[in-house]
């Protein structure tokens, strides 16, 4: 067994750990730890001396040490190797709808700080934490060994590793990476880039919610997908056979998006505008649709965002409802965990109220099941959803 230097916290860390989560913040450490380098693995105790699990330790994050295990174990290839198996067995079930599926999911996986995501062969990796980073090779062998990919491009988040301490340098680690990337989704297809895309590439976690929206749409509807990134939603509305608009600022999105289109024989109107200034112009012309999609991106990053993210999030769905025919549907989504399932109710009550309309709510929806929601972990359940019928 390793001799890990130890980090004593306060009882309110010892009882959140108790109920295995994987954090400890920087005011719940009582001992002197400026000795311990960052990434470093420590033993982490209560203040009689309990033990209460082993993690990597980082003094430039408010989270200064994340959980690795709760057992006294070596940290070594074979407890890693262990883990990364795990997570790819747990992917199985996904292969028979998609070649393109997240692998690891950081914490939910029991990985702090790595993010795998497979794209029909090619990988992207992210690696947001000190301590992830220290085992940046281990981890790289490991999914050669048992993933054999084309080729893996490191696409890590700056802005996190800059909190982090560590510099970053989006490349490619293993093999040779193709421009654009073709995968496949229930029998649709997508063109995607792990070098100009978003996140990773491609919003995998919402591949679920876009086959169940889908099954809101019919022949001839009248569909329109807002913030549409690289046409998820909206390509399913055309498989079913709808007339489609889609609408992004993004000059990125917009060009996936009509590749897109076209790689699928479909056609469909496209605009590129602020999606808070189009859908006040769809409202003031009074245009209506069948199904409205509204996906933003993150609001509410911290607390701090969480009142004008609200706000935003308000103004979206009572465009959508007025916006909706009358029993037309409407599916708005929030990729943020301090904006869930209840401030979604609540804003769609809000609605209702505003509009005189009723709300029904047909599904309430959350990431796939590659992006797992481990209840002890609540920031792992992020992605929120739902869908409503407006009468």
């Amino acid at each position: 067994m390793s001799n890990f230097k130890k980090v004593v916290v306060k009882k309110e860390s010892q009882e959140k750990l108790s109920k295995l989560f994987t954090w400890v913040y920087k005011n719940e450490i009582v001992n002197d730890v400026l000795h311990i380098k960052s990434g470093e693995l420590v033993r982490v105790q209560d203040q009689n001396g309990v033990f209460l699990g082993i993690g990597y330790f980082n003094f430039n994050s408010e989270i200064t040490i994340r959980i690795l295990t709760f057992k006294e174990e070596d940290i070594n290839d074979i407890f890693f190797e262990k883990r990364v198996i795990n997570a790819i067995k747990k992917r199985e079930s996904i292969k028979s709808k998609s070649n393109a599926y997240r692998v690891i999911h950081s914490e939910a996986d029991y990985l702090p700080g790595l993010i795998v995501d497979n794209y029909n062969g090619y990988l992207g990796i992210q690696i947001n934490s000190f301590g992830m980073e220290c085992f940046r090779e281990t981890i790289i062998a490991l999914l050669i060994k048992h993933l054999n990919p084309k080729a893996i491009y490191d696409k890590s988040d700056g802005k996190v590793r800059k909190i982090e301490g560590l510099e970053t340098k989006n490349c490619v680690v293993y093999g040779d990476v193709l421009e654009n990337i073709e995968i496949f989704e229930n029998d649709i297809k997508f063109s995607m880039s792990l070098i100009d895309g978003q996140k990773t590439g491609f919003y995998l976690d919402q591949r679920k919610n876009r086959e169940i929206v889908s099954n809101y749409i019919k022949k001839n509807d009248k569909v329109l997908d807002v913030f549409c990134n690289a046409g998820g939603f909206g390509l399913y509305g055309l498989k079913n056979g709808a007339s489609v608009h889609f609408v992004d600022i993004s000059p990125n999105a917009i060009t996936q998006v009509n590749a897109n289109i076209e790689l699928n024989g479909f056609k469909a109107q496209v605009t590129k505008m602020d999606a808070f200034d189009f859908l006040t112009n769809e409202v003031s012309t009074q245009n209506q649709y069948d199904m409205v999609v509204l996906d933003p991106p993150p609001f509410a990053k911290t607390k701090r965002d969480v009142r004008g993210a609200i706000k935003g999030m308000r103004f979206l769905l009572s465009s959508g409802v007025s916006l909706a025919k009358e029993g037309g549907i409407v599916a708005i989504f929030s990729c943020s965990h301090h904006i869930g399932i209840n401030e979604l109710l609540d804003i769609a009550l809000d609605s209702s109220k505003q509009s005189g309309k009723f709300i029904e709510i047909l599904e309430i929806l959350r990431a796939d099941s590659d992006h797992p929601y481990i209840l002890n972990i609540p920031n792992s359940n992020y992605l929120s959803g739902i869908v409503i019928r407006v009468e």
